[in-house]
């Protein structure tokens, strides 16, 4: 007669002489940390709603002005700061340039309705990962999204200041002035620039990730600046004939 616990005993008896693997569950990334900066209620709440609708995004702070900013970013550490740049008391630059100070990998995107060129270059300047206007609401969780993976973000708009100010329509290795820098070297410049991360250059110029990174480490280091945004700001300003970085 058959016994009860027959079956199962012989599909785990199965189980195990197959030797098959359990499943891996790839566990999902941790959500991107937002803080808000505005002096206007009805700004933060509209981001809230706006990012909160992206489940990979999460808003875990918001302050109304720069001085806020520096204590919040001090408290909540976040993945990327949302910051205004006028506001009353203490503005958006005069708190990333305190943020940046104490952190340099501090992630810094700029939201505003100014894309004036004096705020700009000098957003640039401090080392911020991003300028946006807050007209383009539908970029900025991709642009998040972007700075995560270590790209440089400008809003539609303000790349146009940017064409406007260097009187070009793209970087290219061709125009950079010389600045004591390899042919390979101007070529990364010119991607930087552009505002690819290391693995979108690496398939422009056909070398390794890892080659790329060395790269911007000596580039960095000849031309005495301290990241990626500061080399992109020299590039434009270079071209513009302009004194800066």
């Amino acid at each position: 007669m058959p016994d009860a616990g027959t079956g199962n005993s012989t599909d785990a008896g199965n189980s195990a002489a197959t030797g098959a693997p359990a499943p891996i569950q790839t566990p999902a990334p941790a959500p991107i940390r937002v803080a808000l900066v505005d002096d206007d209620p009805f700004v933060r709440a509209s981001l809230a709603t706006i990012l909160g609708a992206h489940p990979d995004i999460i808003v875990c702070a918001e302050c109304a002005d720069g001085h806020e900013a520096q204590q919040c970013y001090r408290e909540h550490r976040p993945d990327v700061m949302l910051l205004d740049i006028q506001m009353p008391s203490c503005d958006g630059l005069m708190a990333a340039e305190a943020i940046l100070s104490e952190d340099l990998a501090a992630r810094i995107v700029f939201l505003t309705t100014f894309t004036d060129d004096e705020y700009l270059v000098t957003a640039l300047k401090l080392g911020a990962r991003g300028y946006l206007v807050k007209q383009e609401v539908a970029t900025i969780a991709p642009a998040l999204r972007a700075v995560m993976a270590g790209q440089l973000v400008l809003g539609g708009e303000v790349l146009g200041r940017m064409d406007a100010l260097v009187g070009m329509r793209a970087p290219t290795a061709e125009a950079l002035p010389e600045d004591g820098l390899t042919e390979r070297e101007a070529e990364v410049v010119a991607a930087v620039a552009s505002g690819l991360d290391n693995k979108e250059i690496a398939q422009r110029l056909f070398i390794s990730e890892g080659t790329v990174r060395n790269h911007v480490s000596v580039i960095l280091q000849k031309l005495g600046l301290k990241n990626r945004t500061q080399l992109a700001v020299r590039y434009y300003q270079r071209l513009s004939g302009k004194s800066g970085i």
